[in-house]
């Protein structure tokens, strides 16, 4: 028999958590009670004012709605921007763990715009394989950079990523022997403290090298080039998520530290324009590109999404007219479908042509222009497989960039919470307690195994395809599928057209 003490305390305690029972019960029902009056009286909506607290379900449903789909009813290849069987891919490759699989593939192979590769009858023999080439670029630059991995990082800013990510990647982007592109925020130390080739891209609003009014302050961007690893110099013109848009950096994520690298007010939004203000056509476009390589030494070119290829063939004439040494030494096509960040869907679902339009239109008018071998082509755009990178060295870049692909890496789970400082992996959040999760040193391995795994994989396809390294493909390796279910060879959907010699 228990003490009478005891006895008494267990009384105390069974009516101490009823009254607590009870106090919540009657808090429970006061809630209710108040969302219920402020439900039936509110004027701006509807279903809550017809079904007071039960029609917050609907929110409720809608928000977990996202995940439920993610992880349980979508199949693999069903899900956008990334579907299931592409995250894990890269999140194979990244962990550096065996990726092939059994069965055959889930993916539909007779859909419009599916491309797949030509194999060779007799490929070469394994020790016929060779290394990627270095590819040089700014030839007419103090300082030419030669750079042979053909998959890379593009553009994040240090602010839209938060230093930890930035960190990993930078320590990664240096293993694989890969570049890294800053993205619009400015050169972070986070940047250089992997010691990997870095491409500093200057933004519409000039971050990190600004004037106090917005405008290019020449000693700043000297002093960013001044570091050995900052290899090229790119202006953005255009980003795939937003054309025509300038970005936009919430207040909550513009910590001091961030301000003083931008050169922004702490704690404000931060509003780029949606065009460089001194930068209105082409001959101002070349008039900046020769300023900055002839200020910096280093290689420059742009960033651009293509809306029509016109434009770049006035650039060309243009060129033409100047000399070949005032072309710009690089061009970095964003295919519409790209994009890391926050951005009006109306843009991103509706304005700019997608990759598999816009490289080809790019690629070509250069050919037919005659200035192919002098301005080297990047592009980006949802190229995170292997299959994405080979098609796209097919249709004739000299390189591909990817974001988000490096993002996965990461361990990005597409929550799709970029733009509210809230990425349950650390990964674009400034909140030090979310950040946490990403370690440095693991993710950075991943970064280095994902972008080697997807070159190995690029070379597989190449070899297959009877060519010794992976810039060799061309556009009859490639075929892609049409409406018909039918392939058709990509020099045939997009022909060679003849050089003209004479151009420049």
């Amino acid at each position: 028999m228990p003490s009478t003490g005891f006895a008494h305390w267990l009384i105390v305690l069974v009516e101490t958590f009823a009254a607590l029972f009870l106090l919540l019960l009657a808090l429970f029902v006061v809630v209710l009670l108040v969302t219920w009056l402020v439900d039936r009286n509110q004027t701006g909506n509807a279903v809550l004012r017809n079904f007071p607290v039960i029609g917050h379900f609907r929110y409720w449903f809608l928000h977990l709605g996202e995940f439920f789909r993610q992880y349980l009813y979508s199949s693999d290849r069903e899900e956008m921007p990334f579907n299931r069987a592409q995250r894990t891919w890269v999140y194979r490759a990244a962990k550096n763990v065996d990726n092939t699989g059994a069965f055959g593939s889930s993916r539909d192979l007779r859909g419009e715009g599916v491309p797949f590769f030509v194999n060779a009858p007799f490929p070469n023999l394994g020790e016929d394989h060779v290394e990627p080439v270095p590819v040089t670029i700014g030839p007419y630059a103090r300082q030419p950079y030669s750079h042979a991995a053909f998959f890379n990082i593009s553009a994040m800013s240090f602010g839209a990523l938060s230093a930890p990510a930035v960190r990993a990647l930078s320590r990664g982007a240096a293993k694989a022997g890969i570049w890294m592109d800053t993205g619009e925020g400015g050169l972070a130390p986070y940047h250089l403290e992997g010691g990997c080739d870095i491409i500093f891209e200057i933004g519409t609003a000039k971050y990190g090298v600004r004037t106090p009014e917005g405008k290019l302050d020449d000693d700043k961007l000297l002093a960013v080039c001044a570091h050995e690893q900052v290899k090229m110099v790119s202006i953005k013109l255009g980003q795939g998520a937003k054309p025509g848009m300038g970005g936009l950096l919430p207040g909550a994520k513009v910590t001091a530290e961030i301000a003083a690298i931008r050169g922004i007010p702490m704690g404000e939004d931060s509003q780029s324009p949606n065009r460089h203000l001194d930068i209105g056509n082409v001959h101002e476009l070349l008039d900046a590109i020769v300023h900055i390589r002839e200020l910096t030494g280093k290689p420059v070119g742009f960033k651009a999404v293509l809306g029509g290829a016109d434009w770049i063939g006035e650039m060309c004439d243009e060129i033409a007219r100047r000399g070949i040494r005032s072309a710009p030494d690089f061009i970095i096509v964003d295919g519409s479908e790209g994009g890391t960040g926050a951005a009006p869907q109306t843009l991103m679902e509706g304005v700019g042509l997608p990759l598999h339009e816009a490289l080809p239109a790019l690629l070509d008018m250069l050919i037919v222009k005659g200035l192919r071998q002098r301005i080297k082509v990047v592009c980006s755009g949802k190229c995170v497989t292997a299959y994405d990178v080979a098609w796209a060295l097919s249709v004739g870049a000299d390189f591909v960039n990817s974001a988000r692909g490096f993002m996965l890496a990461l361990g990005c789970i597409q929550s799709l919470q970029c733009n509210r400082n809230t990425c349950p992996t650390g990964i674009t959040t400034q909140n030090p307690k979310l950040q946490r999760g990403l370690v440095v040193a693991d993710k950075s391995e991943r970064v280095f195994h994902y972008a080697r795994n997807v070159m190995h994989e690029v070379g597989i396809i190449a070899h297959s395809c009877g060519v010794a390294e992976p810039r060799q493909l061309n556009r009859g390796h490639c075929r892609v599928v049409g409406d018909d279910g039918l392939s058709i060879p990509l020099e045939k959907l997009f022909p060679y057209p003849k050089a003209n010699e004479t151009a420049v």
